[in-house]
């Protein structure tokens, strides 16, 4: 079964807020129950990839502002398919900003664990109803001296300083991880 992979990660999460926590209920339950959740077609919502890219000291993190929803976000997009989020966040992430120097953020020897799950409701556009996406973020590292490559997917991207986040975004999704991140660096 090709839910299993995602369920499995899913199950070795732990949220880190209330809600957050009922927003991963809520994806463990949509994955179970809807055989097509990896595909863009299925109307009520599906499953998403994202990156979270970081320095490697933590210092900074990519954001993208897109240019269909003109708003600030971390890098990513729909599974079309793929029930291997992980590579989904990956490719999404090489896509949108043109770094190829990019790393999953894990154990040695581990596959990349799932560093925050959001499910945000995306508004109706032109020939798309409105749905839900379940969002699978995972933390990725990159080389802040590389150079962007925009994609016709964004406005601009850009390596922003923690403490400038707000500047581009006040999203209750995006400011979840700032301090998620900052734990990574004490493991």
């Amino acid at each position: 079964m090709h839910h299993q992979s995602l369920l499995t990660l899913l199950h070795q999460y732990h949220p880190t807020d209330p809600n957050e926590r009922t927003m991963w209920l809520d994806t463990i339950a949509f994955v179970t129950q809807q055989p097509d959740c990896f595909e863009r077609s299925l109307a009520m919502g599906h499953i998403t990839g994202s990156a979270w890219i970081t320095s490697p000291d933590r210092t900074q993190v990519v954001l993208i502002h897109h240019r269909k929803l003109d708003r600030w976000f971390q890098p990513g997009g729909h599974a079309d398919g793929n029930p291997d989020v992980a590579a989904v966040a990956m490719q999404e992430a090489h896509e949108e900003t043109g770094l190829t120097q990019l790393q999953f953020v894990s154990l040695p020897g581990e596959p990349p664990a799932i560093f925050d799950v959001d499910v945000h409701w995306i508004p109706k556009r032109a020939n798309e109803p409105a749905h839900w996406h379940y969002d699978i973020r995972f933390l990725i590292k990159a080389n802040p001296g590389e150079a962007f490559i925009e994609s016709g997917e964004t406005k601009s991207v850009q390596w922003v300083e923690l403490e400038n986040i707000i500047r581009f975004t006040n999203e209750e999704s995006i400011w979840r991880m700032v301090p998620k991140m900052v734990k990574t660096l004490e493991k």
